[in-house]
């Protein structure tokens, strides 16, 4: 692993990203301007056709965006994962489907490339994205709730390569394709060798052998170009192998770990938007913070709350992708816990903030329509092959190993971890393991609640509410261990599914205490300070059904003013507090 850049280096490298995030920003301009053909007004038109948002995509073709999904040293800009999230959040935040539908969609069929492509097979894809074109990826399996290792497609050898039979009746962008990654099974017999994934042009398929076809539009996402793809011995050359034959279920679990975490960070940019339209509309009927009475503070605490449930959410966000680098053996647990916690806490508070709304949560047009759109549009992203479930799956067999071997064991994290903007290393993606029985940031956890100080009400919170959640964690532990001892190997007990539950909501509080404590002292002073972390774990603690002391008003009089402070100076509500337009 390479050393990591000098100072200069480093900043020259960040002022690149925020230079990058600001021209994007610039170029999308004020959301709320009726005549902005970039605005809401023009795409939730769009919506309503149930269309791609064209000026956004034409938009983002002059702006590169497709280089950033490229690795350096092919051409493109991709080097930091967190870099790459901190750019789509702009997009995310106008339009989550045109994220998916423009970016996301594309990026997701290129790691798995990046990550098991021959240098002929990277080389292709560069060239292909960097002029413009697009990747599909084909992996839900529809019929069996999008269990993957189902899969409807199977890939027989045959002289020279493989014929497919089957469909994939759900592939974003089929149709303007120049690139589809296709996960198939290769081999009847059951086991971890049984699929492989192919790197194709669909435009080179045969067309009686491999026939597209249309459906409706979803609920939501609806300006996303699904089709579907029904194969009938189409004859495909064994060079299109993306990696081993075999290798398709390590490479899907391998590439899991990156997507989920990019999609549920990129995330974070519409709830943003969200509680930014809830502050407006209240800001426009009511007169805002000033008003008085039930109501006032009824709406302000859900204002206030949807707040930190960003900042907490953002937190793990922020260390599951640096992670990516950082800790990429570790990094398995933290991305699914980051996407198990994408419905249970953003998308609950697009629907708290809805109590500010009113009637008004029903408007489709206008600067207020922004706000069902995405109600509409984030519980999508919970879907798929990587969903609740698969993140269960994904995390509930390695917690006996982590309670043994790693917690309350564990060294703790590198400070990197929770540097917003710190250097990472490069990012290795052979180092991703499946499952290692390491994590450091409970430890961090650990380390950080015990040097917490005594200084103000705020502090004394913070540190009690660390406290508590110690004693949870280790409780967790302890019931961990006494549940395996009773469970059978092949089939976890209901009771693992709710220590689960627990386990992610403590590594989001990790996350929090990690990153306000390396804030502390940082640019940000809104960060540095104690009452966001202290509301953050106090929510955290009522999720578990602690029974935590209130929190000193100090807290929600200091969370309160930032959230008018940052509407007021038009930036962003993520932990990066970026400048943004309208």
């Amino acid at each position: 692993m390479s050393a990591l850049l000098t100072a200069p280096a480093a900043e020259s490298r960040e002022d690149a990203v925020q230079a990058r995030v600001a021209e994007l920003e610039t170029l999308l301009g004020d959301p709320t301007d009726p005549g902005n053909p970039l605005g809401y007004a023009a795409l939730l038109s769009a919506d309503r056709a149930a269309v791609p948002f064209a000026a956004g995509e034409s938009l983002l073709d002059r702006f590169r965006l497709a280089a950033e999904f490229v690795p350096r040293e092919l051409g493109g800009r991709l080097d930091r994962v967190d870099a790459l999230v901190r750019l789509m959040r702009p997009v995310f935040r106008r339009d989550v489907g045109l994220g998916m539908g423009y970016g996301v969609t594309t990026y997701m069929a290129a790691s798995d490339v990046w990550t098991t492509g021959s240098d002929a097979q990277r080389r292709l894809l560069a060239d292909l994205l960097l002029a413009g074109g697009r990747a599909a990826i084909a992996q839900h399996e529809t019929a069996h709730s999008n269990d993957y290792v189902r899969s409807q497609v199977t890939g027989r050898k045959a002289a020279g390569g493989f014929l497919l039979n089957g469909g994939k009746p759900l592939i974003n962008n089929l149709e303007r394709a120049g690139a589809l990654v296709l996960f198939c099974r290769t081999d009847p017999e059951p086991g971890s060798r049984s699929h492989s994934v192919l790197l194709l042009d669909p435009r080179e398929l045969p067309r009686e052998r491999a026939v597209v076809t249309p459906r409706r539009s979803p609920v939501g996402l609806r300006g996303l170009r699904f089709a579907g793809i029904d194969f009938d011995a189409c004859p495909v050359p064994e060079s299109a192998l993306l990696g081993p034959e075999g290798g398709g279920i390590e490479t899907a679990l391998r590439s899991f770990q990156i997507s989920r975490t990019v999609v549920s960070a990129m995330a974070v940019a519409a709830v943003d938007t969200s509680l930014r339209t809830a502050v407006r509309f209240d800001q426009e009927r009511s007169g805002g913070w000033h008003a008085a009475g039930a109501d006032r503070s009824r709406t302000d605490a859900a204002l206030t709350g949807a707040f930190v449930n960003l900042l907490l959410y953002d937190s793990l966000a922020v260390v599951a992708t640096r992670a990516l680098h950082v800790l990429p053996a570790e990094t398995s647990v933290y991305s699914a816990a980051l996407k198990y916690l994408l419905p249970k806490v953003l998308t609950e508070t697009m629907y708290d903030l809805s109590i500010v709304l009113g009637a008004g949560f029903y408007t489709r047009e206008g600067t207020l329509g922004i706000f069902q759109k995405h109600v509409r549009d984030v519980p999508v992203l919970s879907l798929g092959h990587a969903g609740t479930v698969a993140c269960q799956a994904t995390v509930i067999p390695q917690m006996p190993r982590l309670a043994r071997r790693s917690w309350f064991r564990q060294g703790e994290a590198p400070e990197s971890l929770f540097q917003l903007r710190g250097e990472v290393p490069p990012l290795r993606t052979d180092r991703l393991s499946l499952a290692c029985g390491r994590d450091s940031l409970t430890a961090s956890m650990l380390a950080v609640s015990a040097s917490i100080p005594g200084g103000g009400p705020a502090e004394r919170a913070l540190r009690a509410l660390a406290a508590q959640l110690v004693e949870e964690f280790r409780e967790l532990r302890t019931r961990v261990l006494a549940l395996e001892a009773t469970a059978a190997p092949s089939r976890p007990k209901a009771a693992c599914f709710a220590l689960m539950d627990r386990y992610a909501l403590l590594l989001a509080a990790a996350a929090v205490l990690g990153v306000w404590y390396q804030a502390r002292g940082g640019p940000d002073p809104f960060l540095a300070d104690p009452c966001w972390a202290a509301a953050a774990l106090h929510r955290i603690a009522g999720r578990l059904g602690a029974r935590p002391a209130e929190l000193p008003r100090e807290c929600e009089t200091r969370i309160r003013h930032e959230v008018q402070l940052r509407h007021a100076a038009q930036s962003s509500y993520d932990l990066y507090n970026t400048p943004i337009p309208g």
